[in-house]
């Protein structure tokens, strides 16, 4: 039962941090959202802060076990369409799960203020996905995929456009089928362009 509560603060306040920012979220509301006074939710976490670095932590765990991470890092695709299905399934999970859009709206919000949430972002937006898809992107030329290349400078050339479309999908989620059609339009152009043809 303590645990159910302590999910269900963590979970109410990704809700509010999501929408408010840290500053603007308070305990006595977090509390009431949830039907406790503030003496319940500090019998769980003893403060605001720790409230939020809990809710780091579980932000860490559920991206890496959904996602993936370069700690966790996806198998090698052993053809170039396996490559296409990969990313795509990575960019619907990420544009439509709910936690993993709270989790970027509050990383977004937060970075200029708290050194971890900068670390972070950094790490989700940028660095993470350059260092998996430099992994695949090797593994994949040592199978005779795609031609030989910096396998890092590739990875950076083939995410950074799409990490853009998946926050263009954040801030105007009207345009996330359209966004999701780009990227997967860009997987196969990337695909055409440094996949490696038989003849080779």
């Amino acid at each position: 039962m303590a645990n159910d509560t302590k999910e269900r603060i963590l979970e109410a306040a990704l809700e509010m941090f999501s929408q408010n920012g840290y500053a603007g979220t308070n305990i006595r509301e977090l509390s009431a959202s949830l039907g406790l006074v503030k003496s319940g939710v500090y019998k769980h976490y003893e403060s605001k802060e720790a409230i939020w670095n809990a809710l780091l932590d579980e932000m860490i765990a559920y991206y890496a076990e959904h996602f993936g991470s370069p700690e966790h890092l996806q198998p090698v695709p052993n053809s170039l369409d396996e490559l296409i299905q990969m990313t795509m399934q990575m960019v619907n999970f990420t544009v439509h799960d709910e936690r993993i859009i709270k989790t970027r709206k509050v990383l977004t919000l937060e970075q200029f203020r708290d050194e971890r949430a900068r670390g972070l972002a950094t790490k989700h937006f940028l660095t993470g996905l350059t260092e998996m898809f430099t992994h695949i992107f090797a593994g994949m030329m040592d199978k005779g995929l795609l031609r030989r290349d910096d396998p890092a400078m590739l990875a950076f050339a083939y995410t950074t456009p799409i990490s853009a479309l998946i926050h263009l999908c954040d801030r105007e989620p009207e345009k996330t089928a359209d966004a999701i059609a780009q990227v997967e339009a860009f997987s196969r152009h990337f695909v055409k362009v440094y996949g490696k043809a038989e003849k080779d």
